[in-house]
């Protein structure tokens, strides 16, 4: 590698995972990275936090790519995420249990889902048996097919391998990848089976092929969770990045991107520090990076209209507890179904999901467990009464009425809480700087299918040595896809500088 490319410098906007990808790939690629991150810890959205000895995780669920040989494995081993990890499988996804107390468990192995579901509708059995034969189907299946390699550095030969792997699951991508949970859902006749498909996956619009993917690698043991948590997981990527000799500076917020003719040469830190670099990366939050440190000059008649609030993103509420019991016999994830709605945060709520830690041990005191209820929830509503008492006592009263319908499940477990925290979207937004307190940028429906399938352009129109990375050019997001992101901008600038494109596992 010859001096003078020794010598580019990358700066890096976030230090969330598409930042500590991108900053590891820089180096790895001879350039000298720095990056600026407004929290004071790595993670952005993967992260968590300490509440007198429970550890409050707020990202991963499962994590594709955890077992060897499996998709996105290798990207993990290179940024030294995965190494000497216990990662921890589940046989089920979720339990939904309904007002009657009828069961339904999203089980992992397509067989025993199979018989499942049909002792629960023997009348649904060919509609089972549709969903079942695609979860068996998309095992087999490497979802990291369309992140490899920027759509834009394919060859012909590229396309022809990519071409070879996917025409194999042509029909059921284009079947199961256009109807949405929701749709499929109103195919069963059973109530508990149509209510358990149309929010099990996280959204109603989410097409149904990601909940037979997260299935199917769950199956393969290729979807488990890290254990320590989702800030330990950041916490070694970042440890990639600087044994690497990439930098960090926390507490340290961009507040203008720098161009000069057309080029980005830079930023200014919100505390006037200006500090240039070759190229600029901004892994942060893309209305803020468009809107803000851009100043909108860049932003085209296209980019507006992503961001006038059409398309749909997700906020939440999390109510995350602190128990003095041990949980370990219940099911890891338990959505109630409800006979009487809760009024929380201004929206009737008919449906509670509790989930549970107690499969890490590292994540609270022996003997106790970490409880998290989740919610979507509405941004404007906790803006409207943000700085005032209303927006506390409303948190305390979200978490009491939560807590309530625990003690229904779980009698007793008011009195052995010990640790109460909520976030509200606002929360995520104070935390990350992300748009409307979103958790994973443009949520992946029908309408942003293809926004994933074409690819989302990591450059702007008449400016040079800029690049974006992370969930809002990566529709549906996920830690893998936004890592990939932040590993594809590199090879973008690679490219243009006409060299070979360089990973090491360490």
């Amino acid at each position: 590698m010859e001096a003078d490319d020794m010598d580019k410098t990358i700066i890096i906007i976030g230090a969330g995972v598409a930042g500590l990808a991108a900053g590891c790939y820089a180096q790895m690629n001879g350039y000298r990275a720095r990056i600026f991150e407004l929290h004071d810890i790595p993670g952005g959205l993967c992260t968590a936090w300490e509440r007198q000895g429970y550890v409050i995780d707020g990202c991963i669920h499962y994590l594709f790519g955890s077992a060897p040989g499996q998709p996105f494995y290798r990207v993990w081993e290179e940024l030294g995420a995965i190494q000497g990890r216990e990662i921890i499988n589940h046989e089920s996804f979720m339990t939904i249990v309904d007002e009657n107390g009828r069961a339904f468990t999203a089980y992992a192995d397509p067989d025993r889902l199979e018989a499942h579901m049909k002792s629960l509708s023997p009348a649904a059995a060919d509609l089972i048996e549709s969903f079942c034969d695609g979860v068996r189907q998309f095992q087999q299946f490497d979802m990291a097919l369309m992140q490899k390699k920027p759509r834009e550095l394919m060859n012909p030969a590229d396309w022809l391998e990519f071409n070879r792997k996917i025409v194999p699951y042509a029909v059921p991508l284009a079947k199961w990848g256009m109807t949405s949970a929701r749709e499929f859902a109103q195919k069963f006749s059973d109530p508990l089976l149509c209510r358990a498909f149309s929010l099990m996956f996280g959204w109603e619009d989410i097409p149904v092929m990601v909940g037979m993917s997260v299935l199917a690698y769950m199956a393969t043991g290729n979807a488990g969770f890290p254990a320590g948590g989702s800030l330990a997981f950041a916490q070694a990527i970042e440890r990639r990045f600087l044994d690497l000799g990439g930098e960090i500076m926390y507490k340290a917020q961009v507040e203008k991107i720098l161009v000069e003719n057309g080029r980005a040469v830079g930023v200014r830190l919100y505390n006037d520090e200006v500090h240039r670099a070759d190229y600029v990366i901004s892994a942060a939050d893309g209305r803020g990076t468009l809107f803000d440190m851009l100043g909108e000059e860049y932003v085209t008649p296209k980019l507006r209209k992503l961001y006038d609030g059409h398309l749909p993103i997700h906020s939440q509420i999390l109510v995350a507890l602190g128990v003095n019991r041990d949980l370990s016999a219940q099911p890891h994830w338990t959505t109630y179904l409800l006979d009487q709605p809760l009024l929380l945060a201004g929206e009737e709520r008919t449906a509670v999901a509790v989930k549970h830690f107690c499969f890490d041990p590292s994540l609270a005191p022996a003997g106790k467990s970490v409880l998290h209820l989740t919610l979507e929830s509405n941004y404007g509503y906790w803006q409207r009464i943000y700085g005032r008492r209303l927006y506390d006592t409303e948190q305390l009263q979200v978490a009491d009425i939560l807590i309530d319908f625990l003690e229904t499940q779980y009698p007793g477990i008011r009195a052995d809480i010990e640790v109460k925290d909520v976030a509200t979207p606002l929360s995520y937004e104070r935390y990350t700087g992300n748009w409307l307190g979103s958790t994973c940028g443009w949520l992946l429906t029908d309408k942003t299918m293809m926004m994933m399938v074409k690819g989302m352009s990591k450059t702007l129109p008449n400016l040079t040595n800029f690049y974006m990375a992370g969930q809002w050019v990566e529709p549906g997001g996920s830690v893998p896809i936004v890592a990939m992101s932040g590993r594809n901008v590199i090879q973008l600038i690679c490219a243009q500088e006409g060299r070979e494109f360089e990973t090491a596992v360490p």
